[in-house]
């Protein structure tokens, strides 16, 4: 059974994580290259100066356990009894915050476009329920597996990341922690100044290795 270990200043429930842990958290995406600054075409035909790609960081499973203890730390007082992810990019961090935690893992899946619990997986009535993803931009597929936890009965106690993109936008109405806010700025093509300066925005996932 993995012991939490709590880092210094990461378990404070409210307000930004503790400056040395998002320093290292940016530090850890750099390093493994799941955050790039250049030009970037992404998946919504949006350009960007800069692309974050997660599943980089937790390919590594040390890097993915130490995120993992990090971020359980954080949402610790949450006193969770489970914990719930959206697949599939919410999989990996889930699970390490469930092992840190030492509390079971589950995660939902989309059929006919509408998110549920398969697999066997079930909540019991009043079961504390986290929502562990890798990154929150909008929030939608957060809600929507908010919405199977309280369908099953149980409770949502809050929402958890490691990066919030969100600028803000998101619509949670219970605690959302995380242990970076990322500034990721996005126009239209028309709009690009990076196209305006002679810039070619790359597609991401074609840079070699």
């Amino acid at each position: 059974m993995r012991r939490l270990e709590i880092p210094h200043g990461a378990h404070a429930l409210e307000g930004p994580a503790p400056l040395a842990v998002g320093e290292e958290v940016l530090g850890l995406l750099q390093r493994s290259r799941a955050l790039l600054e250049g030009h970037f075409q992404l998946s919504s035909g949006l350009h960007s100066p800069r692309y974050v790609q997660c599943a980089k960081l937790l390919e590594s499973p040390a890097r993915a356990e130490r995120v993992g203890t990090l971020l359980a730390a954080r949402v610790q007082p949450l006193a969770p009894e489970s914990v719930l992810s959206p697949a599939l990019g919410g999989v990996i961090i889930g699970h390490e915050v469930a092992a840190a935690l030492d509390v079971p893992f589950r995660f939902t899946e989309r059929k006919d476009g509408a998110m549920e619990l398969r697999r066997g997986f079930a909540l019991r009535p009043g079961e504390r329920v986290l929502i562990v993803e890798d990154v929150v931009t909008t929030g939608k597929s957060t809600l929507e597996t908010a919405e199977v936890v309280r369908a099953q009965g149980g409770e949502v106690v809050g929402f958890a990341a490691i990066l919030d993109r969100s600028g803000g936008r998101h619509s949670f109405e219970l605690p959302f922690l995380s242990l970076l806010a990322l500034d990721v700025p996005a126009w239209s093509a028309s709009e690009c100044p990076l196209c305006a300066a002679g810039g070619t925005a790359e597609k991401p996932g074609s840079r070699p290795g």
